[in-house]
């Protein structure tokens, strides 16, 4: 699976930088360890994780794990990963209304946080796409502090720019400037004509205008993409380019 950019809310800082290890040991990415309330909010605003593990009892915070994290849905989903000491049923249909993707009892070995990461992310990209990726046409985008209607068709490519990701269109010579990270947004793209050059980077393969061994053209841009040499033969595949002897 793709490396995650996975935000960890724990009060616990031996706690928290042993499950780091673990995550980044796992190729992932772990910028920032909230220990409360505050911090959470704070991390998610300067940079949007794809996922974040939050531990439900936080002390010295102004709000435990559950609340933490639908305070952060509202400002950006991801997937939630609960890690808590607390078996109790009243805790635990809480944490539910929140829609967590796991629920792990403490103790637990570190391998299995990220067996579960993998588990959890990839069942849940799959479900959305195909509740809304697959059959879709149009999506609506936060453009203008509203919701703008836009074609998929329409859409020449996305490139994440840190927790920014740049909506470029056919006929229109300034991109969408969305913050939201790349990893959310592409599920929500048709995996049959929309494909992942790389980790900052979402092509309409519709609008590939001209390929060359290390670049491509799309339709209206002057500027060449870089073609990563790891993704080139997929890329091929995909295109159906009929190759030379």
């Amino acid at each position: 699976m793709e490396s995650l950019t996975i935000l960890i809310i724990e009060d616990d800082l031996l706690t928290a930088h042993d499950i780091k290890g673990a995550l980044e040991s796992a190729g992932h990415r772990v910028p920032t360890i909230a220990r409360n309330y505050q911090e959470a909010m704070a991390a998610v605003r300067r940079q949007p994780p794809d996922m974040a593990l939050v531990d439900i009892h936080l002390e010295r915070s102004t709000a435990d794990g559950i609340t933490t994290a639908r305070d952060m849905l509202a400002m950006h989903w991801m997937p939630i990963i609960y890690l808590t000491a607390n078996s109790e049923t009243p805790t635990f249909q809480r944490a539910k209304e929140t829609e967590p993707i796991a629920y792990l009892i403490k103790p637990f070995h570190q391998n299995e946080i990220v067996f579960q990461i993998e588990l959890a992310y990839t069942n849940r990209s799959l479900s959305h796409r195909s509740s809304h990726a697959a059959a879709a046409e149009t999506l609506f985008l936060p453009i203008n502090k509203g919701y703008e209607k836009v074609l998929l068709q329409e859409v020449l490519y996305l490139l994440a720019e840190g927790a920014y990701v740049k909506v470029f269109m056919v006929n229109e010579e300034k991109p969408h400037l969305l913050s939201m990270n790349l990893g959310y947004l592409a599920q929500y793209f048709p995996i049959s004509y929309f494909y992942r050059l790389s980790r900052s980077l979402l092509i309409n393969l519709n609008h590939i205008e001209r390929l060359e061994r290390n670049q491509l053209f799309m339709r209206n841009q002057s500027t060449p993409i870089s073609v990563p040499e790891s993704n080139r033969t997929d890329l091929l595949k995909k295109l159906g380019v009929i190759r030379t002897r």
